[in-house]
């Protein structure tokens, strides 16, 4: 996880299920990879004593073996990128602990990297620009600044002094870390930008797909590469793959998960999304087309996680959604096991239902398309493998689930639909069973609303004990009591 000043890092962020053949990274070569790169550092390490010279570059600057090849300057940023982050992080840590010894061998060592990005980079990019070259300067300044500073304190014994140049040392590690932040943004802003442009001008589909892939391997970095990817109208771009049906499919699909990705709302970037909005209706188009058309589940995840993270992004989106007829699209792709087969699927298809049924014309083309027993159904949503990502996408299909029903009961006429169909009878077992909820808390709480809401309309589908318990106490205290409860109550 790469780290960037002010809390960001560069985390791994997945779409559930399976993935396309992009997404796939063998963990125990990058770890290999990653481990060249700390230990030929290391050996740098003990053959330096002393900051290297700003004219022994040449000589000087550290090759990495197995690193990224000479055309590949965003890998190279990445990678570097994690290994320097790391490094200060550390020499954080030791500071901390008045490791003084180890902090300045790590200072030597974070040096030796920094000046090998900074060279590596340059041989392989394009003419820098000014701003990235006094940048540059001030890092390495920095960096020498940090390997005199730290070389002292090791000869100094008394504590009061150390104390004192303790706050020296942490300032100047401060600063350093901003301006790597802003270099390494620098440079990824530009290659990211360069990929953009790349897309856009290519006239060959095998280019576009693969640039497209690229793109998306990106946003599996995290927040930071996605908000670029948003700064520099990615989204635009992606929007013209989508809604171009000369593309492939799986272009398509891919074009859906860098949506997907940069759109998500568990990442802050939606401040840079502003230039999506004038291409929101096309992309959400092209979506809805591209669930209808696809042809395996893995097609449909993409382009409906997407359609998912616009709903939350912006609620015009469902206004858009509702028009396209997506409910039926959606509800009728259910049926369709070739292209919803997991609960990872359902999980989106429930979170652009929640999303939609604050809308009060959402009822209708609910009832109209049979959707009360589909929303049934994934309240008894129950994991195949039991592996904890599956358990997961169950708890939340069950917790959007009784989301969608609980505000979908404002209408009268589904909230006796919901009763006809049993739905009462199941929310009431899965308050009351932990088993059938996993023991959810969240799972709790969504059915207890949606219990309350049907029970208002028809309370004459409860018996006296469920009134007493789950419905006529406050909700806090319902909660209390099935959260508490063993499976002899049952």
């Amino acid at each position: 996880m790469m780290a960037l000043p002010g809390g960001r890092h560069l985390d791994s962020i997945t779409l559930p299920g399976q993935r396309l053949h992009l997404m796939q990274v063998d963990s125990v070569q990058r770890w290999m990879e990653d481990l060249k790169l700390m230990t030929e550092c290391e050996c740098m390490c003990i053959l330096q004593a002393k900051p290297i010279s700003l004219e022994e570059d040449a000589q000087g600057d550290l090759i990495l073996a197995g690193g990224p090849g000479p055309g590949d300057p965003l890998q190279l940023l990445l990678k570097r990128g994690w290994v320097i982050s790391t490094e200060l992080r550390r020499i954080g840590q030791k500071l901390a602990q008045d490791r003084w010894a180890r902090v300045h061998s790590m200072s030597v060592r974070l040096t030796c990297h920094a000046r090998s990005m900074v060279s590596e980079y340059s041989a392989v990019s394009r003419n820098s620009s000014k701003e990235m070259g006094q940048i540059e300067k001030l890092l390495m300044e920095k960096c020498s600044e940090l390997l005199a500073v730290t070389e002292r304190c090791l000869q100094v014994e008394n504590e009061h002094v150390l104390k004192s140049m303790k706050a020296c040392v942490s300032e100047t590690l401060s600063m350093l870390g901003q301006h790597f932040g802003q270099l390494l943004e620098l440079a990824l802003t530009r290659e990211v930008q360069a990929l953009v442009r790349k897309i856009d001008a290519s006239d060959n589909i095998y280019t576009t797909e693969s640039t497209t892939g690229n793109l998306f391997s990106l946003t599996q970095e995290g927040a930071p590469l996605c908000r670029i990817i948003a700064k520099v109208d990615g989204v635009l771009c992606l929007a013209d793959i989508l809604t171009d049906d000369s593309h492939s499919e799986a272009t398509r699909a891919e074009a859906a998960a860098v949506v997907a990705q940069v759109t998500s709302p568990h990442l802050p970037v939606t401040q840079h999304l502003s230039s999506f909005m004038e291409s929101m209706e096309e992309i959400v188009t092209a979506l809805v087309k591209l669930c209808q058309e696809a042809s395996s589940g893995e097609v449909f995840l993409l382009a409906s996680a997407a359609l998912a993270n616009i709903t939350f992004f912006d609620t015009m989106a469902c206004e858009m959604l509702l028009q396209l007829n997506a409910i039926r699209v959606l509800l009728e792709a259910c049926s369709d096991k070739q292209r919803v087969d997991t609960p990872y699927t359902r999980d989106q298809i429930v979170t652009i239902l929640a999303n939609m049924s604050v809308l009060e014309q959402c009822a209708s083309d609910i009832i109209q398309e049979n959707g009360v027993q589909l929303i049934m159904g994934m309240l008894s949503e129950k994991p195949r493998s039991g592996t904890p990502a599956e358990v997961a996408a169950c708890e939340r299909v069950q917790q959007k689930a009784a989301v969608t029903l609980a505000r979908l009961s404002r209408d009268p006429d589904v909230a006796r639909e919901a009763v006809r169909l049993s739905c009462m009878s199941r929310l009431i077992e899965l308050c009351r069973s932990p088993s059938e909820r996993n023991s959810s808390d969240a799972v709790l709480v969504a059915c207890l609303a949606a219990l309350r809401r049907l029970a208002g309309v028809c309370p004459e589908g409860l018996q006296d004990s469920d009134f007493q318990q789950l419905i006529q106490p406050r909700l806090v205290d319902s909660f209390l009591l099935c959260s508490n409860m063993e499976e002899s109550f049952v």
